[in-house]
């Protein structure tokens, strides 16, 4: 691994047409976040270079390369795709580590090892996903064909660009789209080399296209034209709205959106295990140091547990390691850009201006390595109403708030625009049920936080976006339904 840590990444090009192609415009430099050291630079792809990028993948949808390809020659290339990620998993881990900052333990089974994963998952779901017959008189024949939608642009965000770039790309190859894919400016290494892998695992040229560059230019860009079909995202809801608008611009194409979260993780004083709880609450908001679209990042503690839960919290949480996340024991690794760190350290300050107080942390540290990191944050006393409560801070803060009842803490679980994910921890399993038929989100831990895999969806309601990745309802996005009404 150190000897990957020192590896030279050359300048980057764009991935078109199967090949390395010079954009035409200049280039952006790429600064590792564990040291603030340029890393290499990728290029500043323009609006023409978008186009071509498009063209490529129309040309490629339409002549049928892939997307009339039989559904096991579609599945034979994705799995070998998955092979080729797994074969290269610690090469793609520490690339991706040297490139946004997350913790090495995380990477390499949340972005290598899970982007081989999801290739599988949907390898061989493609060819169980069936059209249907209706129920119809008997001289007529109704069928309902699932085609896929045309060309699709992903645009991915920078916590974990394999994984979610993967939730998005899997399915939309599986059902034989084409894709033009956009990675954040401060984490696209290792999507440029996934386009590299899949043209080596036999993806038909064009089919797969990767565009560099700044989300206001090759984002709006993608968004606009009017031969892409669909637009999949996760990222901000500023974002989101103008993908929204671009849409109604341009040819109404369908928007997928998830657009993070202020998720709710609420204890009772009846959990199961208050000391796991409060360890599991730790890891739920500060690993890849809070980076994480489903962090718990709102702490919702019942009045009578309150002071003991914290001090457990924060037990926990001061014994995580911050450090270099290419080191096996950090827990905590870099955020990822220094505008983000700063951010962080805003919202702190501004809770505290309102009348919170800070139980843990606060500060930024380890200055001296020139990358960006900061202590876990724990900040009590927070209302509801406070900025801290209400908006996605993206970093290693947690916000804590008191409740009475359950009724206090449904109402407190929901009063954010967002709906992304949650957390209820009890031993009464009428309770459970009643939090998560009550409490407005996509996905509900009870008794523990994160780990769900590939079978079960995840999507927001509210202002955290529409649409799912994951699991089988995540090709839905990317079919258009035909129907073929016959008389006999």
């Amino acid at each position: 691994m150190n000897q990957l840590r020192n590896h030279d990444v050359p300048p980057q090009k764009l991935f078109i047409e199967g090949a390395w192609q010079e954009g035409s415009g200049e280039t952006l430099e790429v600064l590792s976040p564990i040291d603030g050291q340029k890393l290499t630079t990728i290029c500043r792809a323009t609006p023409a270079d978008v186009d071509r990028a498009v063209a490529s993948a129309r040309a490629a949808f339409d002549d049928g390369r892939w997307s009339r390809m039989a559904p096991a020659g579609r599945k034979k290339v994705l799995h070998k795709l998955a092979d080729l990620i797994e074969r290269d998993a610690l090469e793609l881990a520490v690339l991706g580590v040297r490139d946004n900052g997350t913790e090495i333990s995380m990477a390499i089974k949340a972005e290598a090892g899970s982007a081989a994963a999801t290739f599988r998952y949907y390898a061989e779901a493609l060819d169980k996903v069936y059209g249907e017959i209706a129920p119809t008189a008997d001289n007529v024949l109704g069928l309902v064909h699932r085609d896929p939608v045309g060309v699709v642009g992903a645009i991915v965000p920078w916590n974990f660009p394999l994984m979610i770039g993967s939730w998005k790309l899997a399915p939309a190859l599986a059902a034989g789209n084409s894709v033009v894919l956009k990675p954040a400016e401060s984490a696209s290494l290792t999507l440029l080399r996934i386009a590299e892998l899949a043209s080596e695992a036999g993806l038909p040229d064009g089919v797969f296209n990767v565009v560099t560059g700044q989300g206001s230019v090759v984002g709006e860009a993608l968004a606009l034209s009017m031969d892409v079909d669909v637009m999949v995202f996760t990222g901000s809801g500023g974002v989101g709205r103008r993908l929204l608008e671009y849409s109604a611009r341009s040819n109404l194409k369908r928007c997928y959106l998830e657009l993070g979260g202020k998720s709710p993780n609420i204890v009772f004083a009846d959990a199961p295990d208050l000391e796991l709880a409060a360890k599991t609450s730790a890891m739920a908001i500060f690993r890849n140091a809070g980076q994480v679209c489903v962090a718990g990042s709102r702490l919702l503690v019942e009045d009578s547990i309150h002071d003991e839960f914290v001090t457990a919290l924060a037990k926990h949480s001061a014994a995580m390691k911050v450090g270099d996340p290419l080191e096996l024991s950090s827990q905590i690794g870099a955020v990822n850009n220094l505008t983000q760190l700063e951010g962080n350290l805003t919202f702190v300050a501004g809770a505290l201006e309102q009348g919170a107080e800070i139980a843990l942390g606060g500060s930024r540290i380890l200055q001296d390595t020139g990358g960006w990191y900061m202590e876990p944050t724990i900040v009590t006393g927070v209302k509801p109403e406070d900025a801290i409560a209400q908006q996605e801070v993206f970093g290693p803060v947690l916000a804590v708030t008191r409740f009475s009842s359950d009724k206090e803490a449904v109402a407190l679980a929901n009063s954010t625009d967002y709906g992304l994910a949650a957390g209820v921890w009890t031993s009464n399993l009428s309770r459970a049920h009643k939090m998560v038929r009550d409490v407005r989100a996509g996905i509900i831990h009870v008794n523990t936080y994160g780990g769900s895999d590939m079978t079960v969806p995840l999507g927001g309601v509210k202002q955290s976006g529409n649409g799912h990745d994951k699991s089988l309802h995540a090709m839905d996005k990317y079919y258009d339904l035909k129907t073929a009404w016959m008389q006999l």
